[in-house]
């Protein structure tokens, strides 16, 4: 998605949100100049890395995850995918000794697990917007092989792909990569949230709030956007 039609939904997403594009463009500005300094990766080392398939997985942290993870290992050989783990569905996959290829993260999932797999060997699609400054700060010195991404205009070494949440933001960076078909696993679009995308609720699930089901909405929205308008398969183990 070229930025021009992406502004159009970012701006309704910073209206229906209240979200500050001042604050997005300085966590881009402070991505940016961390990686500046430690190295990153551009889209083009990235196709290098992962040019032995044109065919996806996505794994995002719906509750119907663990079921298509374990779906996926008994009837698909996984080797012959580009596996994509949308920050915390990498937990779920370090559970089944699964190792991701990239795990697209904006910081929120378990990091212990996301660390795991950078140093398992998974490269690292860092999203920096404004309610994570602090951990960009922090946090991206501890990364290798990372990509930097934005949801504001593209500076410096960032990327903007289209897309919202870590699971829509996986998806447009597949077909950035040249995804020819692309499987979503645990992409409900549902209202419920597991422990892997709300790391501290004391139940394997629960209710998602008015913020996660409206996130979930214009991913959904996304989603389709891809379906419609870009030469690639989506296959959703969900329907």
């Amino acid at each position: 998605m070229e930025f021009g039609l992406w502004e159009k939904y970012y701006t309704e997403i910073l209206e229906d949100f209240s979200f500050s594009r001042e604050n997005d463009e300085e966590s881009a500005k402070l991505l940016d100049e961390i990686l500046s300094v430690e190295g990153c990766l551009t889209l083009e080392d990235l196709k290098g890395y992962v040019d032995f398939s044109d065919k996806f997985i996505v794994f995002g942290a719906g509750p119907s995850l663990k079921e298509h993870v374990k779906l996926l290992k008994e009837n698909y050989d996984l080797k012959d995918y580009i596996l994509v783990s949308a920050d915390g569905a990498t937990t779920a996959l370090i559970e089944e000794k699964i190792a991701p290829d990239i795990v697209a993260t904006d910081l929120d999932g378990n990091l212990d697990d996301i660390l795991l797999a950078n140093f398992r060997g998974a490269n690292i699609v860092i999203h920096a917007h404004g309610d994570n400054i602090d951990k960009i700060a922090k946090l991206t010195p501890f990364f290798t092989s990372v990509l930097g991404t934005t949801q504001a205009q593209p500076v410096g070494n960032l990327y903007n792909f289209g897309g919202f949440t870590d699971g829509d933001r996986a998806l447009f960076l597949a077909v950035a990569l040249g995804a020819s078909e692309i499987t979503l696993a645990g992409m409900d679009f549902g209202d419920i949230v597991t422990r892997y995308s709300r790391p501290k609720i004391e139940t394997e699930t629960a209710k998602a709030d008015e913020f996660k089901r409206k996130k979930l909405v214009y991913a959904e929205r996304l989603t389709q956007w891809i379906i419609d308008n870009e030469n690639v398969d989506i296959i959703n183990l969900c329907e």
